[in-house]
């Protein structure tokens, strides 16, 4: 089958999906192939019906099918949330007692690819601190996400807004003989008192 164009283009599409290689989207186009017409058609009437109605915050930036999402809508908060992307929302909101609003870079500091401060969603930021108590850095921690992490906090700091910052180290059942070197001295820096 690999010389019929359709199941070829159908194919490469999948491969455009981060973490699909080859073989992966391989499997993926012979189930689609397997699928009745109308599961097929639902399918990609879902793909573009999202493509067409999901856009960004006006004030966060999360994804949203109205001009403002849900969480800024619904929640008042003195405590604004910093995340990369829209997806960490998502991850974030399933830990307890989340009464905090958020605001997505939409991407990080990042020399190697050219993208400095003013090509991530920073100054939108700055005009959202009035009346906020406390910005918390949830950037990855990752040299980009620290970078970042870092940057927002000198610009935010000498507004006499408190900046924190996600605490990193060794992760629940895990073994330290098994933690590299990096994760052990973030471990001990961000220890607390019990």
């Amino acid at each position: 089958m690999n010389n019929i164009d359709s199941m070829e283009r159908l194919i490469y599409s999948f491969t455009k999906l981060p973490g699909v290689g080859r073989k992966t989207a391989e499997r993926y186009a012979y189930k689609v192939l397997e699928l009745s017409q109308e599961d097929v058609k639902i399918f990609s009437d879902s793909l573009i019906d999202a493509k067409n109605n999901i856009k960004f915050c006006s004030v966060c930036g999360n994804f949203t099918e109205q001009e403002v999402c849900s969480i800024c809508s619904n929640r008042n908060s003195d405590i604004i949330c910093v995340v990369k992307e829209p997806k960490d929302i998502v991850a974030l909101e399933k830990a307890k007692n989340c009464n905090y609003i958020y605001h997505v870079l939409h991407g990080t500091i990042n020399p190697m690819e050219n993208k400095g401060p003013n090509d991530i969603r920073i100054k939108e930021l700055l005009p959202r601190l009035d009346g906020v108590k406390e910005v918390i850095l949830a950037t990855n921690p990752d040299v980009e996400g620290e970078v970042t992490a870092n940057y927002i906090a000198k610009l935010i700091k000498p507004l006499g807004v408190k900046v924190s910052r996600l605490a990193t180290g060794i992760q629940m059942g895990s073994d330290l003989q098994y933690a590299d070197e990096v994760t052990l001295t973030k471990a001990l820096e961000d220890r607390k008192e019990i």
